[in-house]
């Protein structure tokens, strides 16, 4: 048997059996099985363990540049919870002429009180300023179901006979959306994509036939340097990434007051009159009042202990933070965290400052709810 010609089914590379240390490894007695996965896969789905891998940012870029060329439907899904975080710049250069259809994942992990019509119309607006006029705007939740089918009936009304593919960064769904695919159409659990937290799961493309004839690609997510995500190791990732439904929790602040993040960013209350601050972030995510004057202080003496997380080996890797003065211009405004969440303001006229490790996205926006 050739092994350059099997492909692994859950992340798409060429299985080979010769180096236990490359990419595409698996035993010789893995070739007998019907369902053929590397042995990267076979730790990842079994032992939740991750393996780092030899493929470059230009190794991803140019599977993406080759779908220009093609003729096909674009599915780019985006982490609802993390837009800005999540959103692949220069995605019509990408799609070429194709039309593109923006859905948003991990919708049940927004408080019920959500718009979900003004959330898509706030994804249609804010997918034009990023040079991007999709074809449709959906929500979805790949993980629980919720509005997959809708998509996918979408998806087979706009394709009209074409190839699918389905892109967006890293951890924002994808495989977890084909698996849900797979499994409501009478697909075998041994077809199922690899998926997990960690950034970067898929490496090449995974092509699942259609039954015209025509064939659905899962694409290898785009590393965003700018996540949260990058930043930190497996356990902490867990702890910043909601699982379920986030609770608001509310703060009443005075002026000179700060909040942290774990010790992932912070937030000062520069200026305005008393007020509440609605954080939405994960419900694992401890968040510490203290006084600005002494937010510096308890950040150098307590960061990776009270100040959690990053743990104490993160911590030397993560950049310092870097603040950015916001001033609140509209009376409810998101000062958004990429990969954390975000803070509701409603005092118009308020100043703060919100810090980030050097490199991740800080932006402010009209209120989602």
């Amino acid at each position: 048997m050739d092994n350059e010609q099997i492909i692994c089914a859950g992340c798409g590379v060429h299985i080979q059996t010769e180096d236990k240390n490359a990419l595409g490894y698996a035993p010789p007695s893995a070739l007998k099985r019907d369902v053929i996965i590397c042995q990267r896969c076979f730790r990842l789905k079994h032992y939740n363990e991750i393996q780092d891998v030899a493929l470059t940012d230009d190794d991803f870029l140019k599977i993406l540049n080759e779908i220009s060329q093609t003729d096909a439907l674009i599915v780019k899904i985006v982490d609802i919870f993390d837009f800005n975080g999540s959103w692949l710049p220069g995605i019509q250069r990408f799609a070429g002429n194709n039309p593109v259809l923006l859905v948003g994942n991990k919708v049940d992990l927004l408080p019920k009180s959500v718009n979900q019509t003004k959330l898509i119309k706030w994804m249609q607006s804010s997918a034009k300023e990023n040079g991007l006029k999709p074809a449709d705007v959906m929500l979805m939740s790949a993980s629980k179901g919720n509005g997959v089918m809708d998509v996918a009936a979408e998806i087979d009304r706009i394709r009209d006979g074409r190839d699918v593919y389905i892109i967006g960064c890293t951890n924002v769904g994808k495989s977890t959306f084909v698996n849900r695919l797979i499994k409501e159409f009478g697909g075998d659990a041994e077809q199922m994509i690899t998926t997990s937290q960690f950034p970067g799961t898929t490496l090449d493309l995974i092509d699942i036939p259609l039954d015209d004839g025509q064939t659905l690609y899962d694409t290898p997510g785009i590393i965003n340097h700018h996540q949260m995500a990058h930043f930190v190791d497996a356990e902490e990732l867990k702890i910043i990434s909601p699982k379920k439904e986030i609770k608001p929790k509310v703060f009443q602040l005075n002026e000179g007051q700060s909040l942290f993040f774990g010790g992932l960013s912070r937030l000062d209350f520069v200026e305005g009159g008393r007020q509440s601050f609605i954080c939405h972030v994960s419900n694992d995510l401890y968040i510490h009042r203290t006084k600005m004057d002494k937010a510096d202080e308890l950040y150098e003496e307590h960061l990776g202990e009270l100040l959690y997380p990053p743990g104490e080996q993160t911590k030397k890797e993560l950049p310092k933070l870097v603040s950015h003065e916001l001033r609140i211009k509209e009376e409810k405004m998101d000062i958004v965290f990429s990969g954390l969440g975000w803070v509701t303001v409603s005092g118009k006229g308020t100043t703060v400052k919100a810090y980030a490790p050097q490199g991740v996205g800080i932006s402010i926006r009209k209120s989602l709810i």
